[in-house]
């Protein structure tokens, strides 16, 4: 396939290429692009042969269901069966932004889209370039993440074009993403709404608009996943990646011990410890003090080690308070093993 390249500066859109995409799209092709939280690959959400095309190129399970972009919060009443109250609420405090929204759906919503779920996940991204291709499109995009399946999320242009250039029909570059995590999900077709992934809107901020909110992160043995990221292994880099847990002198005398001065091993840790590290490849996410900083250095962190050549992956658990959830949901999702001493 020959996949169409375009370079793109975040805050002023081209508006000749996003015309370009916006007919790819509309006649039935596959488009990657940026959002705030991670690089999307989208295609028409109503269309069920542009939305196979979707799965192919990423080589993801049919079952996995798909978030379908959308212009405004306005339009979701379009595609959506009933919009309560409390989504309403949600709306006016995360909409546009990293929140993803699950109703029951309307029949004109395939359930190629959904994994054969009668409900669908709907979010407005605030990221500028995104919400001018749909407004161009002027159709809702189902997108997953912009890599091939199981593989870190793509939170850089670049990131696209190493897992799916000859896979795609186009690709938007606009450089690093801004949260570098995937949205949170939360369903709203029960009452209280359930949170089923941790992501750019922590658990406290949603509490704060509806204090009965729950937690309800499900294992990789659901049979039938809501949400993105419940069901399989993901986020994976290419060697093997685990956890280690407990009081941090202890952590980083194991983790220097497991790696015993071999240069080909990889150390995943923050500013206040990579000086403490003696061995291996040591990559820092940012300080423990900025939580945001290391959510966003995550996923790209892990394509590092992959473009390194490291036979094996050593992490600290990241105790960041409120982006904890999220951050450590990606990095357990991506392990192998988690060690607790």
């Amino acid at each position: 396939m020959d996949t169409k390249i375009f370079k793109m500066d975040p805050e002023h859109t081209d508006r000749e290429a996003i015309r370009i995409c916006a007919d790819i799209l509309k006649r039935g092709g596959t488009v990657a692009f940026p959002t705030e939280t991670v690089y999307g690959l989208g295609a028409n959400a109503l269309d069920k042969n542009a939305i196979e095309k979707i799965f192919t190129a990423k080589g993801r399970p049919s079952d996995n269901p798909l978030i379908l972009h959308v212009y405004s919060f306005e339009e979701v009443v379009k595609y959506a069966e009933e919009i309560p109250d409390d989504a309403l609420k949600l709306a006016d405090f995360f909409s546009p932004g990293p929140l993803s929204m699950i109703f029951r759906k309307k029949s004109i919503v395939p359930p190629a889209a959904t994994g054969g779920l009668e409900t669908a996940a709907f979010r407005v991204p605030s990221n500028k370039v995104a919400l001018a291709l749909i407004e161009e499109a002027r159709l809702p995009i189902a997108a997953p993440s912009a890599n091939l399946s199981g593989k870190p999320s793509t939170t850089d242009g670049s990131h696209v074009i190493d897992d799916l250039f000859g896979r795609v029909d186009a690709i938007i570059d606009t450089g690093r993403s801004e949260i570098g995590l995937e949205s949170t999900v939360v369903d709203m077709t029960v009452s209280p709404p359930e949170v089923l992934r941790p992501g750019g809107v922590t658990l406290n901020e949603l509490r704060m608009v509806i204090p009965a909110i729950k937690r309800s992160y499900t294992t990789e043995n659901s049979s039938a996943p809501k949400s993105p990221g419940m069901k399989y292994r993901h986020y994976s880099p290419e060697s093997p990646l685990t956890i280690v847990k407990g009081n941090s002198n202890d952590v980083i005398d194991r983790i220097n011990f497991l790696v015993s001065g071999n240069s080909n091993i990889g150390v995943l840790c923050c500013d206040e410890t990579y000086d403490l590290y003696s061995g291996g490849k040591k990559i820092s996410v940012g300080s423990i003090n900025d939580p945001g900083t290391i959510a966003s250095n995550v996923f790209h962190a892990l394509r590092l080690f992959d473009k390194s050549g490291v036979t094996a992956i050593y992490s600290e658990y990241f105790s960041i308070g409120d982006m904890e959830e999220a951050v450590m949901n990606r990095l357990r999702k991506a392990s192998a093993e988690i060690i607790q001493i």
